[in-house]
C-alpha cells in the first residue's frame, strides 16, 4: 500500500493487497492514519475466500488423488506470486509423502523461473516461517519439482503436476498440454486464482461442456476441473475490515469488473450508512475530481523558531512557498533555508521642478 499526502489531503492507494499472511508472505499492513481518499482494488467484490487451510488441504487432497489414479494434473498460473507459493505448498507436501517422491512436478513458465533468483536471494523480505526455514536451507531451492522449457521437452508418461503459464490459457504450455489432457477425464485441472472474463479458462469454470481448440476445432471437456483460489486479492471480509479501521471520506473502487464492483459498491454503502462515506466505481480512464477545503499551515524556520511567541502575538517575516509548505523566516536567513537569494537596488529620482515668476 501507498499513502501520499498531497496539499495536507492524504490518499491511500492499496494496489492489489491481502490482510491474509500466506506461505511466504507477511500480511499487507494497515497504515497508521487515516486518508481521506482510499483507492481500493474491488476485484472479488463481496465475495468471500475460504479459510486458507480448507483450501491448501482441498488442493492436496485433489492432486493426491488424481495421480494415485496414474493421470495428470494442469494448473495455469501467473508467473509471479500465486506460482511460488503453490510451489512451496507441493515441495513440502512430497516431502512429507515417500511414496510421491517418484512423480515429477514441473513448472513452466521462463518468467516464473528467472523471477525465482530474486525470491531466493531476497528471504528478510518474507515472512517469519520463510526466514526460520532459511537457516537450515534455502525453501525456494525445491528438492521435488523442475524448470519444463517447453512442450518438446516433456515426457508425457506417466503422472505428473505441470503449473504452466499463461493463466489464462491463451497460448503457451498451459494451452498446449490442456488440450492434449482434456478429453481424459481421469485427468485433473486445477484453476488456483483470479480468471479473466473473455478467456478460455473463464469458459471453462463456466462449466462448459466443450472447447475450441488453437486449430479451431472443439473437443469435449471431460477432465475435472476444480476452482481453489490462491488469490493475492482481498476478498468482502478483508475490504470492509479496512474501510472499517481506517474510514476514509471518499472510497474510489477499481481494478474489478463492473457488476463485481457494483455490488461491492452497494454493500459497503448499505454497511456504512451511518457514515457520510462518498463512494465512488468509476469506469476506465474515467477522470475523477474531489475538492477539499484544508486550512494552510506555516512553519517558522530560522531565527523566528527560537522564540515561541505567545498567545496573540504577531509574527513578522518572510512567507516562502514551496510546492504546498509554508514557512516563515527572516530575510536574512533566506539563503540559507532556500535556494532564494536577495539583491540590493538603488532607484535614483529626478526630479524637474519648474519655476514661474
Amino acid at each position: 500500500m501507498f499513502m501520499a499526502d498531497i496539499a495536507g489531503v492524504r490518499v491511500l492507494y492499496t494496489g492489489d493487497y491481502s490482510r491474509e499472511e500466506d506461505c511466504h508472505l507477511c500480511a499487507a499492513e494497515i497504515p497508521q492514519f487515516s486518508p481521506d481518499i482510499c483507492i481500493i482494488e474491488s476485484t472479488y467484490g463481496v465475495q468471500l475466500h475460504q479459510p486458507r487451510n480448507v483450501r491448501e488441504k482441498r488442493f492436496t487432497d485433489v492432486i493426491h488423488s488424481t495421480i494415485s489414479q496414474g493421470d495428470c494434473v494442469l494448473i495455469p498460473a501467473f508467473a509471479l506470486g500465486c506460482t511460488q507459493e503453490l510451489l512451496l505448498i507441493l515441495d513440502e507436501y512430497w516431502s512429507n509423502h515417500l511414496e510421491l517422491h517418484n512423480i515429477p512436478i514441473y513448472y513452466a513458465s521462463p518468467l516464473a523461473k528467472r523471477c525465482m533468483a530474486v525470491y531466493q536471494t531476497y528471504i528478510n523480505s518474507m515472512n517469519e516461517r520463510i526466514r526460520n526455514q532459511f537457516e537450515n536451507s534455502n525453501p525456494f531451492d525445491f528438492k521435488h519439482i523442475s524448470p519444463l522449457k517447453s512442450i518438446e521437452n516433456f515426457n508425457d508418461v506417466g503422472p505428473s503436476v505441470v503449473m504452466a503459464s499463461p493463466s489464462g490459457l491463451q497460448s503457451g504450455l498451459s494451452r498446449q498440454l490442456f488440450e492434449i489432457w482434456c478429453s481424459d477425464k481421469k485427468n485433473a485441472f486445477v484453476i488456483p486464482g483470479y480468471v479473466v472474463e473473455g478467456t478460455l479458462a473463464k469458459t471453462i469454470i463456466n462449466e462448459s461442456k466443450e472447447v475450441t481448440l488453437m486449430n479451431g476445432l472443439t473437443a469435449p471437456l471431460n477432465m475435472q476441473v476444480h476452482y481453489i483460489s490462491f488469490s493475492a486479492h482481498a476478498d468482502f471480509a478483508q475490504t470492509s475490515t479496512i474501510v472499517k479501521e481506517l474510514m476514509p471520506h471518499h472510497i474510489i473502487l477499481v481494478h474489478g469488473e463492473t457488476n463485481e464492483m457494483g455490488r461491492l459498491k452497494q454493500k459497503l454503502i448499505t454497511q456504512f450508512a451511518y457514515r457520510n462515506t462518498k463512494i465512488i466505481s468509476p469506469k476506465n480512464c474515467q477522470s475523477v475530481e474531489m475538492y477539499f477545503n484544508s486550512e494552510k499551515m506555516a512553519k517558522t524556520i530560522g531565527r523566528l523558531a527560537e522564540k515561541t511567541p505567545e498567545v496573540g502575538e504577531t509574527v513578522s517575516g518572510l512567507l516562502v512557498k514551496k510546492a504546498f509548505t509554508y514557512q516563515i523566516m527572516e530575510l536574512d536567513d533566506l539563503h540559507a533555508f532556500s535556494q532564494l537569494s536577495t539583491e540590493d537596488y538603488y532607484c535614483l529620482q529626478w526630479c524637474l521642478w519648474c519655476i514661474e515668476a
